[in-house]
């Protein structure tokens, strides 16, 4: 059987993710065949990846692709077998090995959980096949005992699974000891027996002077400790898969120019904004609710939403619509990606109840198009042309719905001979179903041209395969791998 090892936290982002991409891009500098696993998701960044079984695409969290990036493989659906996309406060999509299985409240989830559990060790089965090392990455926190009985992502698997497990405390967020100290004492017998040690993550400011707290840990747990992480700030260039994130971004400096984006309650695939986040000319500005949109932004992206109808009730009770409103009369500039296309046009109609009880809406009517919400999910990665640049464009498609009207005309792109978009006549708005544009070097830098940004000549996937071989070097420099590794089986 393929070795594995899995990364759990005390709590939700405390650096999992990027651990586990460190980890994987390390093990592969040194020679191993490494894959990504975690069991469930709860996110709507999501990416496109294989159905080894059928050749068709499904759907992943966005973090798991970046994994398998680190590991220098294709992403397949089986590397996180069940995702949850949230609709709602109580409500999620729930996909299974890349396809929709259904409509779940959090109260009913519990029922799916041995149709979810097969799923996830059935995926289990196929990932390690041909690999050396499998890392795999838990979901929350174990120290949620409450939700024991139907856990498929950190104990329920890791003992399922028989795979041994290293917890992760993030001391930036303070209280790091009492939280290992506090997981230690709240886990079951079963549960703590599969715990080898412990990582500190996400470490600021002289080492020494934490020598008594990795003491007092080791002490209250009886846990190894593997080593400290000091923060790495270049580890904002990777895409991550948690809003909570787009809070605490940094600011850009004085910048050329200012990007405003609202953040929608449903926001998802936030991350198509990463390669405008990293231009030294540009300031991404994420607008919390209760906030204004700012005057001076010259261009306002609209992102994409798990809950089109939703998130555009969320928009006017912001009072971001009108803000929009008054941007377009300075001449400001609105692009609308796949949600934030949909909330662009005249109207929005979910005949079917996909998103939720409301059938009809009416759109900020930025753009003469019209949307309606379809059963059928488009699910897929794309190449294309710029319709206005002729520059190279690679992304993809996740969506359910379809969009038309007078100003698809004037399209964003040519996908497979046909066009995709919609642009209005002045070219100040457009709107498009393409996930990841702005990573196109090419196309990045002629848009950033017309509002006098000079581009760098850094590649963007140059930047985030730098960013992992540094990511992984820091690794090397501060955990014991050696043991790290070796605590696998």
């Amino acid at each position: 059987m393929t070795r594995a090892i899995m990364l759990q936290g005390t709590g939700s982002d405390v650096g999992k993710t990027l651990l586990v991409a460190g980890l994987c891009r390390l093990a592969r500098r040194r020679g191993l065949q490494v894959r990504p696993f975690k069991p469930q998701n709860m996110s709507n960044n999501a990416a496109v990846a294989k159905i080894p079984e059928t050749g068709g695409d499904g759907e992943i969290g966005r973090a798991q692709w970046l994994q398998a990036l680190a590991c220098g493989t294709e992403p397949t659906v089986h590397m996180n077998p069940v995702l949850l996309k949230p609709q709602s406060d109580t409500a999620a999509q729930v996909i299974v090995q890349g396809k929709v299985l259904a409509e779940a409240q959090a109260a009913d989830y519990g029922s799916l959980r041995q149709r979810l559990m097969e799923a996830v060790m059935d995926s289990w089965a196929r990932v390690g096949e041909g690999a050396d090392l499998v890392v795999v990455e838990g979901a929350g926190s174990p120290a949620e005992i409450n939700l024991r009985d139907r856990d498929i992502a950190n104990m329920g698997f890791a003992v399922a699974a028989g795979v041994p497990v290293v917890m992760v405390g993030d001391i930036d967020r303070g209280g790091v000891i009492a939280a290992l100290a506090g997981t230690h004492l709240v886990l079951p017998a079963e549960d703590r027996a599969m715990i080898r040690g412990f990582i500190i993550n996400k470490f600021r400011g002289d080492l020494s002077l934490f020598s008594g707290g990795i003491s007092a840990i080791q002490r209250f747990t009886g846990w190894r400790s593997f080593g400290v992480v000091p923060w790495l700030r270049e580890a904002a260039l990777l895409p991550s898969e948690d809003s909570v994130i787009l809070e605490r971004l940094p600011r850009g400096a004085a910048a050329t120019l200012k990007i405003a984006v609202p953040m929608l309650s449903r926001i998802a695939n936030f991350d198509d904004l990463d390669p405008l986040r990293a231009e030294p000319g540009v300031d991404v500005v994420f607008v919390p609710p209760g906030q204004r949109l700012p005057e001076d932004a010259s261009l306002v992206i609209l992102p994409g939403s798990k809950s089109t109808i939703a998130d555009l009730a969320f928009l006017r009770a912001n009072g971001w619509e009108l803000d929009l409103i008054e941007h377009r009369r300075r001449g400001g500039a609105i692009v609308g990606l796949c949600g934030g296309y949909q909330m662009l046009g005249r109207s929005v109609a979910d005949p079917h109840g996909i998103e939720g009880e409301q059938r009809q809406a009416e759109g900020l009517g930025f753009l003469d198009v019209e949307t309606v919400i379809t059963p059928e999910k488009t699910v897929r990665n794309v190449s294309a042309i710029s319709a206005v640049h002729q520059e190279v464009l690679t992304g993809y498609e996740i969506h359910a719905g379809e969009t038309w009207g007078p100003d698809c005309a004037r399209p964003v792109a040519i996908v497979d001979g046909r066009t995709e978009g919609a642009m209005s006549a002045d070219g100040k708005v457009f709107g498009t179903y393409l996930h990841g544009l702005f990573s196109a070097d090419g196309f990045r830098r002629r848009f950033l041209a017309q509002f006098g940004v000079v581009a760098g000549e850094a590649s963007h996937l140059n930047r985030i395969e730098s960013t992992l071989d540094a990511l992984a070097c820091h690794l090397e420099r501060h955990l014991d791998c050696d043991a790290l590794l070796a605590a696998a089986r």
